[in-house]
C-alpha cells in the first residue's frame, strides 16, 4: 500500500511537471511570436494552439492531483475500517478462548461478557457508520414531526453511556420547544456524530456544551468542545468523505472520516446546512447543525379536521 509520503511525492512530481511544461510552452510561444510577428494568421493560430495546450496541461495536472488525493483518502479509510473491525474481533476472540480454556468465578465471567458486549456494540457502530455513509447520497427522506428537545436528550444519554461520562461532562440545559420535519434515524445519527466528534477530540478532560437557538424559520444545534481545535484551512475540508485532519491528534482519535460527512449530508437532505467554527489549534471547536422548523399549522388541520364555517 502506498504511504502518505509516497502520495505527497507523487503530487509534487506532477505539479512540478505541469509547471515545467507550462513554462516551456510559454517560452516557445513567446519566442515564436517574436520571430514571426509579421505573419498575422500564424500569430492567431499560434495563440489558439498555445491556449489549448496550456488548458490541457492544467486540466491534466489538476485531475492527476485530485486522483492521488482521493486514493490517499481511500487508503486512510481502508486502514481505519480494518483497525475498527479487527480490534474488537480480536478482543472478543481472546475473551472467548479464555472462557473456554479456564474455570473462573461468576463475577469474572460476567465481567468478560460485559467487555465482549461492548466490543460487539463497537463493531455494530462501525458497520452502521459505513451503511449511513452509503445511504447519504440518497435524496429521499421520510419526513415526520420530530420534537428536537426529546431527540437531543436521547442522543446525550446515549453518548454518556457509550463513552462512560458523568452528566456534567455534557452540558445541556434544555431548549425552547422546537419541531422539525425529517427522518428521525438520520437526524439522530447526525447529532450523535457531532457529540462523538466533540468527545473524541476533547482530550483527557471532556467538557462539551450543547445549545439550541431557535429563530423564526430555522433552528440551530451548537455543539462546542474545548479540545484540540481546527486550523482555519481545514474548516471546510473536514466535512468531506474519508477526510481526517493530518497530525497527531487525528491519529490518536479513532474514526474513519465519515462522521462529519454524514452530518453534512443529513443537513442538506433536510434543507439545512452544517459548518464548523474554531479560533485555531488548541482553542476548541464549535459545530453547528441548522435545520428548518416545521411549519405551524392551524389547530383544525393539525388534527385532520377541516375548518368549520360559521353561519
Amino acid at each position: 500500500m502506498v504511504t502518505v509520503g509516497g502520495h505527497r511525492r507523487s503530487i509534487a512530481f506532477f505539479v512540478t511537471l505541469g509547471a515545467c511544461l507550462v513554462a516551456l510552452a510559454v517560452i516557445l510561444n513567446v519566442g515564436w511570436i517574436v520571430l514571426n510577428w509579421r505573419t498575422g494568421l500564424l500569430l492567431i493560430l499560434g495563440v489558439l494552439f498555445f491556449t489549448v495546450i496550456i488548458s490541457g496541461v492544467v486540466l491534466n495536472t489538476t485531475f492527476l492531483v485530485r486522483e492521488i488525493r482521493r486514493n490517499e483518502q481511500q487508503d486512510t479509510f481502508i486502514n481505519a475500517v480494518t483497525h475498527e473491525l479487527k480490534t474488537p474481533l480480536a478482543s472478543i476472540r481472546l475473551y472467548l478462548e479464555t472462557l473456554r480454556m479456564r474455570d473462573m468465578d461468576e463475577a469474572r465471567r460476567q465481567e468478560f461478557y460485559g467487555v465482549m458486549l461492548a466490543d460487539s456494540e463497537r463493531l455494530l457502530g462501525t458497520i452502521e457508520q459505513v451503511l449511513l455513509a452509503g445511504r447519504a447520497s440518497r435524496r429521499h427522506v421520510h419526513r415526520s414531526p420530530i420534537a428536537l428537545g426529546e431527540m437531543l436528550e436521547e442522543c446525550l444519554a446515549l453518548a454518556r453511556t457509550h463513552h462512560h461520562l458523568s452528566p456534567e461532562c455534557l452540558e445541556y440545559k434544555g431548549s425552547p420547544p422546537a419541531t422539525v420535519l425529517g427522518d428521525l434515524d438520520e437526524l439522530k445519527a447526525a447529532v450523535s456524530n457531532l457529540l462523538d466528534n466533540a468527545i473524541k477530540y476533547s482530550g483527557p478532560e471532556v467538557r462539551v456544551r450543547v445549545e439550541v437557538a431557535a429563530g423564526v424559520k430555522r433552528v440551530a444545534i451548537r455543539v462546542q468542545d474545548q479540545g484540540v481545535g481546527i486550523p482555519a484551512p481545514e474548516l471546510k475540508q473536514i466535512f468531506k468523505r474519508f477526510y481526517r485532519i493530518p497530525g497527531t491528534a487525528a491519529k490518536r482519535a479513532k474514526g474513519m472520516g465519515l462522521g462529519l460527512f454524514i452530518v453534512r449530508s443529513a443537513a442538506e437532505k433536510h434543507g439545512g446546512r452544517a459548518w464548523a467554527e474554531s479560533e485555531g489549534a488548541g482553542r476548541g471547536s464549535t459545530f453547528i447543525l441548522e435545520l428548518p422548523l416545521a411549519p405551524v399549522r392551524p389547530a383544525g388541520q393539525a388534527t385532520g379536521e377541516a375548518p368549520r364555517s360559521e353561519g
